[in-house]
Formats: C-alpha cells, sequence, structure tokens
C-alpha cells in the first residue's frame, strides 16, 4: 500500500504540472460559478441543488480530460516499462494513479465550498446543510467512479485523445442516455426501469439530501469494478 501512496503523491503533483488540468480546472469552476447564480437568487433554497443537479454533466466531459494521461502518456513515451520494472506490482500502480486522480478532484472542488460560505452569508439561518453534505458526498462517489472508468480506458491505449473520447462515451451512455431514455413517455416500462436505476438517478438521491445505502453501494461497486479491469489490463499487457 506505501507504494501505491508513492505513485498517488507523483500523480497528483503532476497535475499541478499540466496546463491541461488548470484549462479544465478553469472551465469547471467557470461554469459552477454561472449555475450557482441561480441557487444565489433570493427567495431560493440555500441548498446548492442546481449546480449540484448540473455537476454530474460537466464531470462526464471534464474526467475523461483529467483522466486521459494517467496510463496512456505512460504506454505512449515507454515509462510504464520502467514503472513496471520496479518492484511494484499492477494493483499498486492502479490503485496509485486513482488515489492521485481522486485527491487532484478533491482539490478541484474545493473552490466551491466558498459557495457554501456565501450561502451561509446570504441566507442567515436558512442554509441547509444536510443537503450540501450529502451532495458533497455523491459527487465524491460519482467523481470516483467516473475516474476509474477514465483510468480504465486509459489502459487501453496509447492515445491521449483515444482514451478521453472512448470514457466520454462510456460515461454518456451510463449518466445521459437514461436519463434522457427516461423522460420519454412511450418508454417500455423495462426500459424505465433499467433508465430509473443509472448513474444521474442515483446521484441526484445525493443531491436531493438522501443518503441511501443502495445508492453508495452501487457507487463503489461500480468503482472497485473498472479499477480491477484495470489491473487485468496491465497484466495482460505486461507479457505481450
Amino acid at each position: 500500500m506505501s507504494r501505491a501512496v508513492v505513485i498517488a503523491r507523483r500523480e497528483l503533483s503532476s497535475y499541478f504540472y499540466s496546463p491541461v488540468a488548470y484549462v479544465a480546472m478553469f472551465l469547471f469552476l467557470l461554469v459552477c460559478g454561472l449555475l450557482f447564480w441561480d441557487d444565489f437568487q433570493p427567495g431560493h433554497p440555500a441548498a446548492m441543488r442546481t449546480i449540484f443537479d448540473w455537476m454530474v454533466w460537466l464531470l462526464v466531459f471534464v474526467v475523461p480530460v483529467l483522466c486521459m494521461g494517467l496510463l496512456a502518456q505512460e504506454w505512449s513515451t515507454g515509462t510504464i516499462e520502467t514503472l513496471m520494472t520496479a518492484p511494484v506490482g499492477e494493483t499498486d500502480v492502479v490503485v496509485g494513479k486513482f488515489l492521485g486522480s481522486l485527491f487532484f478532484f478533491v482539490v478541484l472542488l474545493v473552490p466551491t465550498l466558498l459557495y457554501v460560505v456565501m450561502l451561509a452569508t446570504h441566507n442567515v439561518g436558512r442554509l441547509d446543510l444536510g443537503p450540501i453534505f450529502s451532495g458533497y458526498v455523491g459527487i465524491v462517489l460519482v467523481g470516483a467512479m467516473f475516474i476509474a472508468v477514465g483510468l480504465f480506458c486509459s489502459s487501453l491505449t496509447r492515445s491521449q485523445v483515444v482514451a478521453a473520447v472512448s470514457a466520454a462515451a462510456i460515461l454518456f451512455v451510463v449518466t445521459i442516455v437514461p436519463w434522457w431514455a427516461s423522460t420519454k413517455a412511450t418508454l417500455p416500462t423495462f426500459w424505465r426501469t433499467l433508465a430509473d436505476q443509472s448513474v444521474y438517478r442515483r446521484y441526484t438521491d445525493f443531491s436531493r439530501g438522501v443518503l441511501d445505502t443502495s445508492n453508495l453501494i452501487f457507487f463503489v461497486i461500480a468503482t472497485a469494478l473498472f479499477l480491477f479491469l484495470t489491473v487485468k489490463v496491465l497484466e495482460s499487457r505486461r507479457w505481450k
């Protein structure tokens, strides 16, 4: 585990030297700021519902950009060979890369805490901390799952662009497509039930202040599944 921590520190520090990471952070915070304006209007519940409802859509496109080089860059530059010949296993590499990206994602969310302060100042005595806390829990879980998907896609190719596009495509299919399908009145019952179990549907419970154990388990298992698949990809490519 200590080896994974070392890799995580290296990955986290690399983000702060990446212009792509700063561009993604700027665009993410800019859009979040525009969305927050709706929550900041007089008479609206002080719970950041708008920003939480829309943040997941942003992450469908932001996370693949942040994760596209996690392993693809290692493959393209050949540094993966040095990394894999060191006394570390595939699991150490995957967990380390995942934790480094997850820590940076948390850093990405830290500036949004300013919105909580602004709401507390503007709506004295009316700040609803329950939905805000559960909303942050939900967005971290979604971010962890999305990072695992991005890491998996990055392990499959040497091209960072291909990794980003494939990850965005998968996240689009599991997040946006089911939500769009659920809005169709003519959707058969089976498919509507399936759409109700989508990523966005489970995430919205958190944004509404509902901490459901089944939703928590869903995101943990989905994240673990993609990390497991990534380990298997590395194991298969080690011997090629």
